[in-house]
């Protein structure tokens, strides 16, 4: 029983390194310059500096400047968060200050 306890440990602590190690595909939909926009960029990349520092990726686009990207991505709020990779993709709405939220939608933190 000890070793099956042992093994289902190491398989545990084996995944989360390996979970640890996935790059994050994100992008950021926004409109101009605007503070809620503003708000939105600093807020996602202090949350991806914090959680995820070298492992990501985060494109900023501008609906105003490229409407076409955002009709392909069916967004019709702004700003919206899309996580691409790892999958599921996710997206989350408004200015990235609930940091919870993003974190557990992220799945980098388990809901309490």
């Amino acid at each position: 029983m000890k070793r099956k306890t042992e093994d289902t440990i190491s398989n545990l602590e084996e995944m989360a390194g390996e979970k640890s190690k996935e790059k994050y595909i994100l992008k950021l939909y926004v409109t101009g310059m605007t503070p809620r926009s503003m708000k939105a960029v600093m807020n996602i990349k202090g949350i991806c500096e914090e959680h995820l520092k070298g492992r990501y990726e985060l494109e900023i686009v501008d609906i105003f400047q490229q409407p076409v990207l955002a009709k392909g991505e069916q967004i019709i709020a702004a700003p919206t968060l899309i996580k691409k990779l790892p999958l599921p993709i996710r997206k989350f709405i408004g200015d990235m200050s609930n940091t919870d939220k993003i974190l557990i939608g992220l799945d980098l933190r388990t809901k309490k």
